[in-house]
């Protein structure tokens, strides 16, 4: 039996941030807790939405208390706040952080039980839905705005851990490309990069099947075909990439992910490298490494990417463009190609151990060890 969970509802294109006081009111809903980075407060970003909810006289409490790769500590304040300012639903602004902040504050408002906010780690036994999360992306990569699943980072263990939980995901998604024009080109390019390791690592994960393959191939094309516009801030490739991330959200959400992530996780909590920009410096490597367990499925890859004749390749071939094509993506829209800078070599075994511990890794198509990861790093320093 296979289980696939989306949201309630979503909005889709310019302008569908107008739906938000309108969900709001039409659920009942009297108070808002808006979750947005406190860089996005600043650059007026989160603006865009409140003022539509002053406009309409909706009341809020406003929380900015997030960090690029939110902590323990940010949740746990973040529930305090919640529940001293009687908000009833969370508006949830901003990129991932916003969005797992949100998430793992709703869950605990409603299953305080958790309040630790380590118990929450894999698939925690929670019993109620989250408090009704709207949330409304400014980043194309994430999606977590359609996903079951928020990372929080453990400062003190040096380590990020994945919470997967049906009752998490948002009741409404507002998918709004326009929220997305601020985003710089670095980080539209490492965002983008990583909603492309998102539908590539949920299309040969070893939970994939029709339904989420769907999704995952089509997220591949849209991705390749838009990226390098949405970099140079088009309409056109920001309207591409609005979707294709949601789309790849759809898909890799219900079936999982592979080492990539496992192994971007941990980069980012030791050195608080940006996830985005982690996955993609790993993924045509973590391809490369993958790619004889994978099937066919590399050269579906290839052709969503935009290699042309992949019909008539091997598949050593089609194998080798798929990876080579991801290779080309990521050199156009500026993303390094080694961990040079980031990575301490002495730390490379603490890093292997933590990715192998990681909840992402046993979907991996190919059976990882701790010396593999080990291997992975070293290749890219």
């Amino acid at each position: 039996m296979n289980r696939f969970v989306l949201n309630e509802t979503s909005y889709h294109g310019s302008g569908a941030i107008k739906a938000v006081p309108e969900e709001i009111k039409n659920r009942g809903f009297k108070k808002a807790f808006v979750a947005s980075d406190p860089d996005l407060v600043k650059f007026g970003v989160s603006a865009k939405v409140t003022d539509l909810l002053d406009a309409e006289g909706i009341e809020y409490f406003l929380y900015s208390d997030i960090k690029a790769n939110p902590t323990i500590e940010n949740v746990q304040s973040g529930v305090k706040a919640f529940r001293e300012c009687g908000a009833d639903c969370i508006v949830a602004i901003g990129g991932g952080s916003s969005m797992d902040t949100a998430k793992a504050i709703g869950i605990i408002i409603a299953n305080p039980e958790f309040e630790d906010v380590r118990s929450l780690e894999g698939v925690a036994p929670t019993k109620k839905p989250c408090v009704p999360i709207i949330a409304v992306p400014t980043t194309a990569g994430t999606a977590a705005e359609v996903t079951i699943n928020y990372v929080i980072t453990d400062v003190e263990r040096k380590r990020k851990f994945v919470c997967v939980d049906v009752h998490d995901i948002p009741v409404v998604a507002v998918v709004d490309p326009d929220m997305m024009n601020s985003m710089p080109a670095g980080l539209t390019a490492a965002t983008g990069m990583d909603a492309l390791t998102h539908a590539i690592e949920g299309y040969i994960t070893k939970g994939a099947w029709e339904l989420s393959d769907m999704f995952h191939i089509k997220a591949i094309e849209v991705i390749a075909n838009s990226l390098r516009g949405a970099v140079k801030n088009t309409r056109e490739g920001r309207e591409g990439m609005a979707l294709g991330q949601y789309i790849a959200g759809m898909g890799f959400s219900n079936v999982g992910l592979g080492v990539d992530h496992s192994m971007a996780h941990t980069l980012s909590a030791y050195y608080d490298t940006p996830h985005g920009k982690a996955c993609a410096i790993l993924l045509p490597t973590v391809m490369a490494y993958n790619a004889e367990y994978t099937g066919t499925k590399y050269r579906d890859i290839a052709a969503a990417m935009g290699v042309e004749g992949v019909e008539s390749m091997t598949q050593e071939e089609y194998r080798a463009a798929a990876v080579e094509a991801v290779r080309k993506l990521a050199e156009d829209v500026g993303i390094p190609t080694t961990l040079k800078g980031i990575v301490k070599e002495e730390d490379i075994p603490a890093l292997a151990e933590s990715a192998y511990a990681d909840a992402c890794r046993p979907g991996n198509p190919r059976e990882t060890s701790v010396e593999d990861i080990i291997g992975l790093y070293k290749s890219l320093l």
